[in-house]
Parts: C-alpha cells; structure tokens; sequence
C-alpha cells in the first residue's frame, strides 16, 4: 500500500456546479468552501501529512470582475471556520503565493491564519492563492540568485527549500471537475505525481469520492521512472 505523505486538490467545477444548476456561479464557490471544510478533517484523518489546495490562481484576476471580489470576500469572511477546522485538527496552515493584486482584507485573513495555526503540528494544509507554478519557479530562481547560492550546491532537492514552501513533492494530485490538465499548479512538486482526475464537480466531491481516489492510488504501483522488479513478483 502507498502511503499518501502531501496530497495536492485543483478544487475545480464550482461555478458549473452553479450553473447546472440554475444559480449564480458565485454560490458554487460558497458551496465548495463548505465542501473543502467537511473533507480537511477526512484527509488528515487518513494519515496525509500535507495538503496542498489550487483555490485561486494569478490567471483567475481575469474572470469577470464582480466574481473575483465575490471571491476575494469569500476567502477573507469565510476563512475563519477553516481556522476553526485546523486548530480543533491540529493542523498548520501556510500559504503559498504572490501577494501583489491581493486585497488588504485577504492579507489580514493570510497573517491572522498562519499566526493562529503556527504551532499545530500533525499536519500542513497549504493553500495556494493567487499562485502560478511558473511565477513559482520564476520567484524561486529570484531567491537563489539573491542569496547568491553557488552553482556547485544547487541540485533538485535543494530548489524545493526555494520554492513558497519548503514541502516534499506530491504523491498524489486529485483534480475535480473534468478537466485533464494541471493548469500550472506546482509544477516542480508535480514532476512524479499520480495523476487522478475526476468529472465531479469540487461541490460534490465528498468523503466517498475522496476515498475512491486514494483506494486507487493505494493500488498504484509507483516506479519513479524505474522499472518494475520482478524477482520480487514471483
């Protein structure tokens, strides 16, 4: 069995989700908070150490205005039960981003979150607002020539420690919604994941559907680009 160390979640389809529906694509959003609530406590449960989720990315200030402050409302009035979840949970919050573009509200809620959860140790939940994996990689490459890092230290394990947050790389990537793509979500940490994609929409991605994804990954046989021993199969 595989064990899941850092989950990654594109928390895609909400405002579908509204629009089959006949609403507002903005109460899809309201509605996969509440689904993100219910599911953090499940996947620590299950003895992940790390979660990271794609909420808002650089390329969403391009949708149509008056959804992306209903968004930025979202996160800043709405955060606080997450906070609640977290500490009851013993978990860490931590936030990987620009903050350029970012509301003053939504940078207050950032700090308040993290100073909050600082000491909770059973796990990380990193949630990733306003993020753009080659904005990453491009901040990354900035602080490595910053600090003057030597040619002769840089090697892929020390990148990680450059990057938002120094997190080991994903074992498995969920993305809800349909879409078969990785849509720039931490693209260095993504380089051996599993891959599991899904057509439920985020709103609906409760706990039977999270735990059909990580049966599946449990029975992945993870090669790393190796190839498969087969003295140790027969």
């Amino acid at each position: 069995m595989n064990k899941i160390k850092h989950l990654g979640i594109i928390l895609d389809g909400n405002g579908r989700w509204a629009k089959k529906r006949g609403l507002n694509r903005s109460l899809g959003h309201k509605e996969g908070l509440n689904t993100l609530e219910k599911i953090v406590p499940v996947i620590f449960n299950n003895g992940i150490e790390i979660l990271s989720i794609f909420v808002f990315s650089t390329e969403n200030f391009k949708r149509p205005e008056a959804e992306v402050n209903y968004l930025m409302k979202l996160f800043s009035n709405n955060f606080d039960k997450l906070n609640n979840i977290c500490n009851k949970n013993n978990i860490k919050i931590v936030f990987s981003g620009r903050v350029e573009n970012l509301p003053k509200s939504v940078l207050k809620t950032e700090e308040k979150l993290v100073l909050s959860t600082k000491n909770n140790h059973r796990g990380i939940l990193n949630i990733c607002l306003n993020y753009g994996g080659q904005s990453e990689i491009v901040d990354m490459v900035k602080k490595i020539i910053d600090e003057k890092v030597p040619s002769d230290k840089i090697n892929e394990e020390i990148l990680y420690k450059y990057l938002y947050q120094d997190l080991p790389p994903i074992d498995l990537l969920i993305r809800t919604g349909g879409n078969k793509r990785i849509s720039n979500f931490m693209l260095y940490s993504l380089a051996y994941s599993e891959l599991y994609f899904t057509d439920t929409y985020f709103p609906d991605f409760n706990e039977e559907e999270l735990l059909k994804a990580l049966s599946i990954y449990n029975h992945t046989e993870r090669r790393f680009g190796g190839l498969k021993d087969e003295t140790k199969s027969n």
